[in-house]
């Protein structure tokens, strides 16, 4: 079972953060360059926060504020579900459909060392699921 540190290593990408007094659209344009759909809200080293498309559209749309002026901290998300290196695809896949997220930040320790999508979750499970019935195909021919 791969791991979600396996997941982050074949990814290979950075980490995207916004500073908790960032403004919505500065978060937004980032997000819009980088082809991304949260971004990790820090002050300093320590995660503060989480910013995903969900929050605009419900925390800023929806309640008809402007994006250039008010900051990310006025609509973040501030209970933040990570996981770990460790933790293997199956608890995270479980924790995203249980808390009804697409986005994890992954800490070690109180480091944040990335961030995983449900679809980084999902890509990595259908390459598991292939090389498994690969190995089920070449078992059943060799026997």
């Amino acid at each position: 079972m791969k791991t979600v540190g396996d997941v982050l290593r074949a990814k290979a990408g950075a980490v995207f953060a916004a500073d908790p007094d960032d403004t919505v659209y500065h978060a937004l344009t980032v997000m819009a360059e980088k082809n991304i759909g949260a971004l990790v809200v820090r002050e300093g080293e320590r995660v503060v926060g989480i910013f995903s498309e969900r929050d605009y559209a419900r925390q800023v749309v929806l309640k008809g504020k402007a994006s250039k002026d008010t900051p990310i901290r006025d609509v973040m998300t501030s209970r933040v579900v990570f996981v770990r290196p460790e933790q293997d695809l199956e608890e995270c896949m479980a924790l995203m459909t249980d808390k009804r997220i697409r986005h994890l930040p992954v800490l070690d320790e109180a480091k944040l060392v990335g961030i995983v999508s449900i679809g980084d979750v999902v890509k990595a499970r259908l390459e598991e699921q292939a090389h498994e019935a690969e190995a089920l195909r070449a078992y059943i021919v060799a026997g």
